[in-house]
């Protein structure tokens, strides 16, 4: 398991929070895959679909399809929860799962660059993974 952890601010989801809970071992999944510049966004405020999104970067396909294999396997351990939904995994490029509070985006980097996930809900709170401890 990773010792690194979310950003931590005085805003932040409290950690008693399931839907905090479930953001934070997608993302600490995503990283033990070695998923590249995860970022999560809070974006409950400014969106009904979810509370927060979780977006990762595999720089192949096969690394993509295994980041969400861990995201599936650790939270459905350690959380006894499935995706509502599962979109991309055949193609591998851009996967989508969706747990209803919190939905993982993992991209192929052109994917990533292109969609831009995190310019398209910047006025989301952005809360990078790892951050730095102050």
């Amino acid at each position: 398991m990773s010792d690194r952890s979310l950003k931590t601010v005085e805003t932040s989801p409290d950690s008693r929070d399931s839907s905090w809970q479930l953001v934070k071992t997608i993302a600490e999944a995503a990283d033990d895959r070695k998923g590249g510049d995860i970022v999560v966004l809070q974006v409950a405020e400014v969106s009904y679909l979810t509370d927060y999104f979780a977006i990762a970067t595999g720089f192949s396909k096969t690394q993509v399809r295994a980041i969400c294999d861990a995201i599936e396997d650790r939270v459905e351990k350690e959380l006894q929860r499935r995706p509502l939904r599962t979109e991309g995994k055949a193609d591998g490029v851009w996967v989508l799962l969706d747990y209803g509070d919190a939905i993982a985006h993992i991209m192929m980097p052109t994917e990533r660059e292109f969609y831009n996930l995190e310019a398209f809900w910047g006025h989301a709170e952005r809360l990078d993974f790892p951050a730095q401890e102050l």
